[in-house]
């Protein structure tokens, strides 16, 4: 017997089926990042004065802005993981929770918490980083990362760097593979990057930052 032949609906599910190539997608993020930069707003002198502040929250209260960053986020991952997605997403407390959890979703990846001390239950794994007024610590839940799992360190803003660095140190002390960070947005004269010990990916750039 022989088969009927594919019809045009099979032939353009399977194309539909198909991960879009490198070039599609770097278009993708390219647009995406347009859109979400032009969602950004400033406010001068906030917290104190002579800082200009970045709100990101308008990207969260746009349902499609919201999608947005998430497909833009993984399609960063992807793009610098040659289309691998980590084991785990490690978001810091507290505007890692933001985000964290949907893009280790649409990854196909767990999420862990980094939290202050005393937040989360049963054992823990504790790390100490340096702050403007002293001494501050992290800590992570001992069975949220395997030994030789890959995981990814996300957070909103990179700034100093401090409360990411101790989070890459938690992933190692928990015998994890730490593949790299990733903002949304990175204040790049405070030079946090240069405190990680990890490749640094950040979505979005603002010009107005560093002023």
């Amino acid at each position: 017997m022989t088969s009927a032949p594919p019809s045009s609906t099979d032939h353009a599910s399977r194309l539909e089926s198909q991960p879009p190539s490198a070039a599609a997608s770097a278009s993708e993020l390219a647009r995406a990042k347009v859109e979400l930069q032009a969602a950004l707003r400033h406010f001068a002198d906030f917290p104190i004065p002579g800082i200009d502040f970045v709100d990101i929250l308008p990207l969260f209260a746009n349902p499609a802005l919201h999608a947005s960053l998430i497909r833009a986020l993984e399609l960063q991952v992807r793009a610098f993981n040659d289309g691998k997605a980590p084991d785990v997403i490690v978001g810091l407390d507290a505007r890692g929770f933001l985000f964290g959890p949907s893009l280790a979703l649409r990854l196909g990846a767990s999420f862990a918490p980094v939290r202050k001390p005393g937040k989360l239950p049963g054992p823990t794994e504790q790390a100490s980083f340096e702050k403007e007024y002293g001494q501050d610590f992290f800590q992570i839940q001992k069975d949220a990362i395997r030994p030789g799992q890959t995981v990814l360190v996300v957070d909103d803003i990179i700034a100093t760097g401090g409360s990411a660095s101790a989070a890459g140190k938690l992933v190692e002390q928990l015998g994890g593979t730490l593949i790299g960070f990733l903002f949304i947005l990175e204040l790049d004269f405070l030079k946090g990057r240069d405190k990680l010990n990890g490749p640094v990916l950040t979505l979005l750039r603002d010009e107005e930052m560093g002023k």
